[in-house]
């Protein structure tokens, strides 16, 4: 015991050794630069710069050839010196040029996302659709008038709108428990593209610091702390589209920024009855630096939108001329939805490479959609449209301790580790059905939820020779309570339940510009509180059990290529369906893929990437031919090139392109691929930019999503099961004009 207490005691107290070099990193009006990279070539060794710029270098000596890099700015070198060693220097970054060159590799299981973070400041997010675009294999459908959600896809999932893929915007969730429409729900547009940073990612689940959803993989976006220039933006296009954005800087000194965002977003869509969507986004940031090497993010927003709909229509009626393309079965679909946060990041430089990161949040969401899917399946009267609905109340908070100059002995390590916890209270959970928007003509489900997730996790960092060995841990405890206000009697049920999600990641570095990596790993996305209750609290924190193999070469400074081999199962679950308010059993599967990438800027003014994703996805538990997996794509690509630089032409050209796949389990109905190209050009002179937006610049016909549906129309005796989609947009031009200031 005597041992174990001293080896504990040196853990979390982080006994530093001499051979460090610490400092700050700041740019040239002296503002603290978080997340840079400080990588000592000679040995290997790496940090970051913590929220409030410093960091701390582990096992440096003197003569020790040092880069100091961060995107957007000139890499610095600097050979250590003994006065370096013995106190604390500050490194002044200047901004540069966007160059894969500023991109260090270093050993880190995130690396590939400091290389994808090129692709967005070199072609920044033109739409909130577009954000999750930028995370390679992930594609994106909208499938109800640009309201609600995006369907998501990625590594083999049709991740519906959000069951495997962990988001948060700083920290904060968006994913939604126990949701009206869908476990996992992620709604992103409250976010202004014009606010993000960059966008961090990864894929699989072997993240200790992500929890529920990180199966196929997360993504975190981090929005800007300040604003180089304040910025005025109108675009007008096809459609009756309007778009007009602000941000201005209201306070701008060296120990405090202040900005205010907004966007107004009106458009009716290509479709034969207008959408008549509105969107408004409100959001305000403050940041100010304490005393005690402190830091302080305040950020408050407001979303709200509307829209009409037209929803996924059968091939069949387009066949028999009943609608166009753009036509509609049932046009009373929409919904309206909006949500207020309130978020909370504090930094604190402890010293000695230690640092403290709490984050508190508090969110209120409204979401009411309606939609038809089987049109008179059910009712033949009064059709099937269906309400969903629900008013959220969230709230959390996390706390992180990182300690990057840790010793164990001789031994020398980084860790971290935190707690946290999140609430949601959800009222009038509900699924009616409805006509025409107005009658209510039956309850199918009604009730409320109260999810409490209480969380603890750690990882280290332990780096012997070219090895770096990435242990990691997270316990996870659930309570799930749920109030039928359909039953005479009172009816409250409530479970409990634990998951242990252990991580190991090897990262291998046999030379400064290559790495080899090994990712193993247990993850889970949980059930919907309805299934929890109705199913006793049995399976209902599917786990995913993950390894990726893969390597990350840079054979020259501006030419990066990346390969890795995964497989991911998936544990039996039980599904709420929330179109239908009925519990579905989900079998075991198993995905395995292929993913290569390339990014490469031969010139300062050209840059071009593409990713090409393989996965083969089966149902474990079903017979050969009817293992299939529906909607889950087998084959994916996308890309582009980026032209230009800050003054006079730039541009882009950017593609996506999804394969044929099975709609259903015996893949006899086939969603129908897709290859779309999208467009920008843009003149700048002095402050004002002028610019073209073009999608789908050869106005290919295609089918943003699809499902295999059993529907009947009015005059039909009998029902079919066939292709339903929502098209996608044909050629779609608009102009732009931004003024910065």
């Amino acid at each position: 015991m005597k041992y174990f207490m001293t080896a504990f005691t040196m853990l979390f107290m982080g006994t530093i050794a001499a051979q460090n070099l610490g400092g700050k990193l700041i740019d040239e009006s002296g503002s603290p630069l978080e997340d840079a990279g400080i990588f000592n070539k000679t040995n290997g060794q790496h940090s970051h710069t913590d929220g409030t710029g410093h960091f701390v270098l582990d096992r440096t000596s003197v003569n020790d050839t040092v880069y100091f890099s961060r995107l957007g700015y000139a890499t610095q070198t600097k050979v250590v010196s003994p006065a370096d060693l013995e106190g604390s220097i500050t490194i002044i970054l200047q901004e540069s040029a966007i160059s894969l060159d500023q991109v260090v590799l270093v050993s880190e299981v995130d690396a590939l996302s400091k290389l994808v973070d090129v692709d967005v400041k070199t072609n920044p997010v033109k739409s909130s659709q577009e954000i999750l675009r930028k995370v390679p294999g992930l594609i994106i459908g909208q499938h109800a008038g640009g309201g609600k959600a995006e369907q998501i896809f990625l590594r083999g999932f049709d991740v519906d709108h959000g069951t495997d893929v962990a988001i948060n915007v700083d920290g904060m969730p968006v994913n939604m428990v126990s949701h009206a429409h869908g476990q996992g729900y992620a709604d992103l547009h409250f976010v202004i593209p014009e606010t993000i940073e960059n966008v961090n990612f990864g894929k699989g689940p072997y993240y200790a610091d992500q929890g529920n959803f990180n199966t196929a993989g997360y993504v975190n976006l981090k929005l800007r702390k300040s604003l180089d220039k304040s910025m005025l933006s109108t675009e007008v296009g096809q459609y009756g589209t309007r778009r007009f954005m602000g941000m201005f800087n209201v306070i701008d000194s060296q120990n405090s920024n202040a900005y205010l965002a907004s966007e107004l977003y009106l458009a009716d869509g290509p479709f034969d009855s207008p959408q008549h969507f509105n969107r408004i986004n409100m959001l305000g940031r403050y940041r100010y630096a304490l005393s005690g090497e402190q830091e302080l993010l305040l950020t408050a927003s407001h979303f709200s939108s509307k829209w009409d709909a037209s929803g996924q229509i059968p091939q069949r009626a387009i066949d028999q001329g009943l609608i166009g393309r753009f036509g509609a079965i049932d046009d009373t679909e929409g919904g309206q939805t909006s949500r207020t946060n309130f978020l909370l990041n504090h930094n604190k430089n402890l010293g000695s490479g230690k640092s403290l990161n709490t984050m508190a949040f508090a969110s209120h969401y409204d979401f009411g959609l309606y939609s038809n899917f089987t049109f008179f399946l059910e009712d033949p009267v009064n059709g099937d449209q269906i309400k969903q609905y629900e008013d959220r109340l969230l709230a959390g908070a996390k706390t992180e301790f990182k300690n990057n100059s840790a010793r164990l002995g001789d031994l020398g390590f980084k860790y971290n580790a935190g707690i946290g916890f999140r609430y949601d209270n959800v009222d009038d959970n509900q699924l009616s059905h409805t006509a025409n928007r107005q009658e209510l003509l039956e309850r199918l489900a009604y009730g409320d939820v109260d999810e409490v997730n209480g969380y603890a996790f750690a990882g280290a960092a332990f780096k012997s020779g070219k090895f770096t060995f990435e242990p990691g841990l997270r316990l996870d405890y659930f309570k799930f309570d749920y109030s039928n206000s359909m039953s005479e009697l009172y009816d409250s049920r409530s479970e409990e339940k634990v998951a242990f999600s252990p991580k190991f990641n090897i990262i291998y570095s046999p030379a400064e510009k290559t790495q080899l990596f090994l990712k193993t790993g247990i993850g889970f996305h949980s059930n919907d509180t309805r299934v929890v209750v109705a199913n006793g609290g049995e399976e209902i924190l599917p786990a995913a059990y993950g390894v990726d193999l893969g390597t990350i070469i840079k054979p020259v400074d501006k030419l990066v290529l990346n390969a890795t081999l995964w497989s991911l199962f998936l544990d039996q679950e039980f599904v709420y369906v929330g179109d239908a308010g009925i519990v579905e059993p989900s079998g075991k599967t198993r995905r395995m893929g292929l993913e290569v990438g390339a990014r490469y800027q031969p010139l300062d003014w050209l840059y071009v990437y593409s990713d090409a994703n393989y996965t083969h996805a089966r149902s474990t538990e079903e017979a050969d031919g009817e293992d299939y997996i529906p909607l889950a794509p087998d084959f994916t690509m996308a890309g582009g090139v980026t032209l230009g630089g800050s003054q006079g032409f730039s541009g882009g050209l950017n593609y996506r392109y999804i394969d044929d796949r099975p709609a259903n389990e015996d893949n006899s109905i086939v969603a129908e691929g897709y290859f779309v190209t999208d467009a920008t050009f843009n003149y700048s002179i002095g402050n004002w930019t002028f610019g073209l937006i073009v999608e789908n610049i050869f106005d290919t016909e295609w089918n943003e999503t699809q499902f295999a549906t059993e529907s009947r129309l009015f005059n039909e005796p009998e029902s079919v099961e066939e292709i339903h989609f929502t098209p996608g947009t044909p050629f779609y031009l608009r102009g732009k004009v931004t003024v910065a200031f």
